[in-house]
């Protein structure tokens, strides 16, 4: 195991392995703990569709984050209204989500400094298409007061297309495709 690794190789040898990385991996796993929680309460229903967020692949290296995750698929609520509008609500409730998402990562989790974030929506056919992608920093300008989502997403990090009021799908990132240098 690298020297790298949140975790430090166990040396039973050394008389205090006990008491010298423990406290720091014990309070590295209790917040980890403590985001895996929060995220299945507070994601679990959205404010335009009840589907939970499915989370595909959380990581942390160093003080940097990866988290994927699938949108919430559109609510059934929106079955009797044309098809667009929720597709349109879905996607908008995915910019919501994400930005949440980014919100609680950096609230939760005081030793990561960036993430890289992945967003997906389920094909019909099986599978799935990569509809938002970011490299988000715990410092950020101040979003609070831009009342478009898209906006306020955009100025965080993330990117997207949206294609009359919907995500399109993105060609799929690498974190050194979603760095903006």
């Amino acid at each position: 195991m690298s020297s790298a690794s949140a975790i430090a190789p166990f040396d039973p040898e050394n008389e205090e392995w006990w008491s010298k990385e423990s406290s720091g991996l014990a309070k590295r796993l209790c917040d980890v703990s403590l985001f895996m929680r929060r995220w299945r309460v507070q994601m679990r229903f959205g404010e335009l569709s009840r589907a939970p967020l499915e989370l595909v692949r959380f990581q942390i290296k160093e003080r940097v984050a990866e988290c994927d995750w699938l949108a919430r698929r559109p609510d059934p609520w929106d079955d009797g209204l044309h098809p667009d509008i929720g597709r349109r609500h879905a996607s908008l409730q995915a910019l919501k989500d994400a930005v949440e998402v980014r919100s609680l990562l950096f609230y939760l989790l005081p030793d990561v400094d960036a993430g890289f974030l992945r967003i997906y929506r389920r094909k019909p056919a099986g599978g799935r298409d990569l509809i938002i992608a970011g490299h988000v920093q715990r410092v950020a300008p101040r979003v609070r007061n831009i009342r478009s989502i898209g906006m306020r997403a955009k100025l965080l990090g993330f990117a997207f297309s949206l294609q009359n009021d919907m995500l399109a799908g993105l060609k799929e990132m690498s974190n050194m495709d979603m760095v903006d240098w």
